[in-house]
């Protein structure tokens, strides 16, 4: 579903990432942790076709993100850590915008906001002003309208920032489900607990490089500690 050919991002004379190489399969939770400045963010925002990598590929269901952006930015819902939202409209009018975007029908559109809106606790706010939101609810408007068109692959960034324990709850069940159902679902996270939990495999990138793939037991393999925790394999693979 998703394959990073040889992925390079530079900034002048900074170079943010450096020859990322992966592929996640259909179906997969993939976890991608890293301390602050090691790369995720910029490498996600690449995925999505924010940003164009200075060397490499990006391919999304065997699409090619610089050559057919549009069919490729089809293919994803993406959920970023600080929701951007047009404050003035509705959260209806914000979703009706976004089915537009990826030409959801009328009838689709009616169903399936209702569905996600119920899903996300939002119904009875769905009129008013996104504007008069707190963070936590912007935050589930934006994984509604990341959801809104079935997308194959879900991009998320920080998914449980701002959530409050049921939407944390809620939000971890909903990944395992859509995987279950053939989704994939690629996140960063800095909560290490819900990576440990939720996903199937994980990456961990430190200045700009991957360091290692794999399972939590692949990792333990690495540092030699059977008994190690995905928290103590992170410091021991990221120590300065």
């Amino acid at each position: 579903m998703i394959r990073l050919v040889h992925l390079y991002k530079t900034f002048g004379n900074m170079s943010a990432v450096s020859d990322v190489h992966l592929h996640v399969q259909p179906g997969e939770v993939f976890g991608f942790i890293g301390p602050n400045g090691a790369g995720k963010t910029t490498t996600i925002k690449m995925m999505a076709g924010l940003l164009s990598p200075t060397k490499g590929s990006v391919l999304i269901d065997g699409v090619d993100m610089a050559t057919d952006p549009v069919q490729a930015k089809l293919k994803i819902g993406l959920i970023p850590d600080r929701p951007f939202l047009y404050e003035k409209l509705t959260a209806m009018e914000f979703l009706q915008f976004t089915a537009g975007l990826y030409n959801v029908g009328k009838q689709t559109f009616a169903e399936k906001s209702q569905e996600l809106l119920g899903r996300f606790s939002l119904a009875d706010r769905a009129d008013e002003l996104i504007e008069a939101y707190s963070h936590g609810m912007k935050q589930r408007l934006i994984m509604c309208a990341a959801l809104l068109h079935e997308p194959r692959l879900i991009i998320v960034d920080e998914p449980m920032v701002g959530l409050d324990p049921r939407g944390i709850k809620m939000v971890r069940e909903m990944f395992r489900t859509l995987a279950e159902n053939g989704t994939t679902v690629f996140m960063s996270t800095h909560t290490l607990r819900l990576a440990e939990e939720v996903c199937d495999r994980i990456a961990i990138i430190h200045r700009g490089r991957l360091m290692v793939i794999g399972t939590l037991q692949d990792f333990q393999q690495h540092i030699q500690d059977g008994d190690a925790d995905l928290e103590q394999v992170f410091f021991e693979i990221t120590q300065e």
